[in-house]
């Protein structure tokens, strides 16, 4: 294939591995990042030459929620996600040719915590705190642009697993000495998707052009945390695993710097439009999907 893909805050886990299989089907990709070597996002025009005739734009960006909830990481976050959307968005709308797809990341936490049903587009309920006014106001943001020549897919991503990245290493740390047992109550759902399905998914959502709005991107069988460590534990051929109480956690998450909530809050998350729509899962099932991220 040819054309032009542009990754915005492509510079992490995902956008590496988004760019790395964009390349293999031969697209010319173009990256916006405060790292020095790609388009800033302090050049608007050269971000609108970028998007001039691109296949699709996707925009990664945003500070890591992986931190303390101090005052000012969370304007950061907030302010991370809704500068770089409307950068993006006011580029489009001064391109001669914009891209026929725009595909900004949402996440799957914007449902409220869940241990009763699972949360789908239309049925989902959205949650309270922090983190949901973040994903609120990112939706918001990029739905607030009416661009007739450019389709736009909010992705409600939930936790993305994938070789070398994304939340394996502390997982991994944890049942490698001993600790890799439940968490809080272990009954707190654990909603996934393979990097692998995530690229795949845009690839199946960039082909039917009649799609747009929100889709959840989640494998179909989600997993409470218990089951989530004891399959970790089976993985990596690891008998025991000690749990790890809440009180446990909110020091540990203090040491580290960063909060519980990524731990504790349970997401049950459903695709039911991407099954609807006929997408199939190359990674459904948590076993397959640990023993292709940790081999």
């Amino acid at each position: 294939m040819s054309g032009k893909i542009v990754l915005a805050g492509g510079t992490g886990f995902i956008g590496q591995y988004f760019e790395a299989e964009f390349r293999k089907m031969g697209y010319d990709v173009i990256i916006i990042s405060r790292q020095p070597g790609h388009v800033s996002w302090d050049q608007q025009s050269e971000i609108v030459d970028a998007l001039e005739n691109a296949a699709m734009v996707i925009n990664l960006a945003g500070k890591s929620v992986n931190c303390r909830y101090t005052e000012r990481n969370k304007r950061e976050i907030l302010n991370s996600r809704l500068e770089t959307t409307r950068i993006l968005g006011n580029a489009i709308l001064s391109c001669q040719s914009p891209p026929t797809i725009w595909f900004n990341s949402s996440t799957a936490t914007i449902y409220r915590h869940s241990e009763d049903r699972p949360m789908t587009e239309s049925t989902g309920e959205i949650g309270t705190g922090f983190s949901v006014e973040v994903a609120k106001a990112w939706e918001q943001a990029f739905f607030e642009f009416e661009l007739p020549q450019t389709r736009q897919i909010a992705l409600r991503i939930s936790i993305v697993l994938g070789r070398g990245g994304g939340v394996m290493v502390p997982y991994q740390n944890l049942v490698r000495y001993g600790l890799g047992g439940r968490q809080g109550s272990g009954h707190q759902r654990f909603s996934w998707i393979h990097v692998d399905d995530l690229f795949h998914i845009v690839l199946f959502l960039q082909e039917r052009a009649h799609l747009n709005g929100v889709f959840n991107c989640s494998a179909p069988s989600p997993v409470t945390n218990a089951e989530l460590m004891a399959t970790l534990r089976q993985v990596m051929r690891r008998r025991i695993g000690l749990p790890s109480p809440r009180w446990m956690l909110e020091l540990g998450a203090r040491i580290i710097r960063t909060e519980t909530e990524l731990i504790l809050k349970s997401r049950w998350v459903v695709p039911n439009r991407l099954v609807k729509e006929g997408y199939m899962f190359r990674y459904g099932r948590l076993e397959k999907t640990l023993r292709d991220v940790l081999q």
